[in-house]
C-alpha cells in the first residue's frame, strides 16, 4: 500500500471513529435525565461532530468518498440500542473503557497535534471517566459537574460485563456438565434431567451469592453512613475541614473549598450526603442496590446462558441430540464472544471464534471423562 493510500485509509478510520463517538454522545444526551449530564454528554457530541467534519474535509481534499454519514459501526449501534433500553449508566463504563483506550490515538499524527485533537481526545476520557466514577457511587454532583462542564468547554460495577459474564459462566459450565454425563451415559432423559439440575442449581448459587454479596455491602455502607453521621452532630468542624481538603485534592482553590464545605456542613442532611459521596464513595440513595434485583439478574442471565445445551435433549436422543448442542452452543458462545468485544474493542470473529474454541475444549473434556467413568462403572 503506498503512502498516499495510508493516509486517506487513516482519514477514513478516523472519521468513522468521530462519527461513531458523535452518534454514540449525542443518543445518550437525548436520553440522559440529569440536565447537567445532558448537556456535558451534548457538547462532547458537538466536539465529536467537529472532529468528524475535520476529517471529511482531509477526505474530500484528497477527493476520496466520503461514506454516508448515518453510517455507524454495529458496536456503536448496540451500546446506543443498550443505553435506551437500560439507561445511560449500563453502558457507561464501556464507552468510559473505550476512550481510555483511543485517548492516545491521535499523538502521533500530525495534522490531528496541530488541530490540537489529543488534548481534546484525553480530556473526554478524564470526563468520562468521573462520571463513570459517579455512577459507581462517588458522587458527580453539583459543583463537581460545574467544574468539569466548565473545562471540557475549554477545552473510567460494569453492567454489561456483568451480563455477558454470567450468561457465560451458565453457558460454559451447563455445557460441560452435559457433555460429561452425554459422555456416560447417551439417553436423553438422564442428560435432560442433569442439564436442567445443572441450571436451577448453578442459578440457585450464583443468585444466593450475588444477594450476600450486595446485602453485606449494603449493611457495611449503613454502618459507615451512621459514624459518619454521628461525626457530624459530634465534630462538624473536623469534617468540615476534611470536606475542604477533598474539594482542593480535586482543584478547588483552598478559599472556595473551605467556604464550600462550611456551608455545607452546616445542613446536617445535605452534609451526610456530601460526606457518604465525597469521603466514602457511597451513593445513600442507592447502597449499592437492591440485593433481590441482583439476585433475580444473576439468576436469569446464568439460566439463560445455562438452557442453551439442554434444549436439544427435549426433543432428541443419542448422537444427534449431542451434536445438536454442540452446534447450539457454539453458536451462543461465538454470539458472547462477540458481545465481549464491546467492552475489548478487538476483532469479533477473533474474540468469537475464541470464544467457541475454549467452551469447546472444555466441553471436550468432560465428554472424555464422563465416557472413561461409564466405561468403568460398566465394566
Amino acid at each position: 500500500m503506498s503512502t498516499e493510500d495510508k493516509t486517506n485509509s487513516r482519514y477514513l478510520e478516523n472519521w468513522q471513529d468521530e462519527r461513531n463517538s458523535a452518534a454514540l454522545y449525542q443518543a445518550l444526551a437525548e436520553i440522559e435525565k440529569n440536565p447537567q449530564l445532558k448537556e456535558i454528554y451534548r457538547r462532547m457530541g458537538q466536539a465529536e461532530e467537529k472532529h468528524s467534519i475535520f476529517w471529511e474535509a482531509k477526505l474530500r481534499a484528497s477527493n476520496q468518498t466520503v461514506p454516508a454519514r448515518h453510517t455507524l459501526s454495529w458496536r456503536t449501534r448496540v451500546l446506543i440500542l443498550l443505553a435506551k433500553s437500560f439507561g445511560p449508566k449500563f453502558v457507561l463504563p464501556t464507552i468510559s473503557t473505550m476512550e481510555q483506550m483511543d485517548s492516545h490515538s491521535y499523538d502521533i499524527q500530525t495534522d490531528a497535534r496541530l488541530e490540537k485533537l489529543p488534548q481534546q481526545e484525553q480530556s473526554h476520557a478524564r470526563l468520562l471517566k468521573a462520571i463513570t466514577g459517579g455512577s459507581r457511587g462517588k458522587g458527580l454532583e453539583g459543583s463537581q459537574v460545574a467544574r468539569l462542564e466548565g473545562r471540557h468547554r475549554a477545552t473510567g460495577g460494569n453492567a454489561l460485563r456483568a451480563a455477558v459474564l454470567g450468561a457465560n459462566d451458565g453457558l460454559v459450565s451447563n455445557l460441560s456438565l452435559v457433555m460429561g454425563v452425554a459422555g456416560a451415559d447417551m439417553v436423553a432423559k438422564t442428560v435432560l434431567v442433569t442439564g436442567l439440575a445443572g441450571l436451577i442449581a448453578g442459578a440457585c448459587s450464583m443468585a444466593m451469592g450475588e444477594w450476600l454479596s450486595v446485602q453485606s455491602a449494603r449493611e457495611l455502607y449503613l454502618r459507615q453512613i451512621a459514624v459518619e453521621k454521628q461525626e457530624i452532630a459530634e465534630v462538624p468542624d473536623e469534617e468540615a475541614e476534611e470536606l475542604s481538603l477533598i474539594y482542593q485534592s480535586k482543584g478547588l482553590p483552598e478559599e472556595e473549598a473551605t467556604n464550600l464545605a462550611n456551608r455545607l456542613i452546616h445542613n446536617q442532611s445535605n452534609a451526610l450526603d456530601t460526606l457518604s459521596r465525597e469521603e466514602l464513595g457511597i451513593d445513600p440513595a442507592e447502597l449499592g442496590g437492591s440485593p433481590w434485583s441482583a439476585a433475580l439478574t444473576s439468576f436469569g442471565l446464568f439460566a439463560l446462558g445455562a438452557i442453551v445445551p439442554v434444549i436439544s435433549f427435549f426433543f432428541m436422543q443419542g448422537f444427534g441430540a449431542v451434536l445438536t448442542s454442540l452446534l447450539l452452543s457454539s453458536l451462543a458462545l461465538f454470539l458472547i464472544g462477540a458481545a465481549i468485544t464491546l467492552l475489548t474493542g478487538r476483532n469479533v470473529l477473533f474474540s468469537g471464534f475464541r470464544q467457541v474454541l475454549f467452551g469447546l475444549l472444555a466441553a471436550g473434556i468432560t465428554f472424555g471423562i464422563g465416557r472413561l467413568i461409564g466405561a468403568a462403572i460398566t465394566g
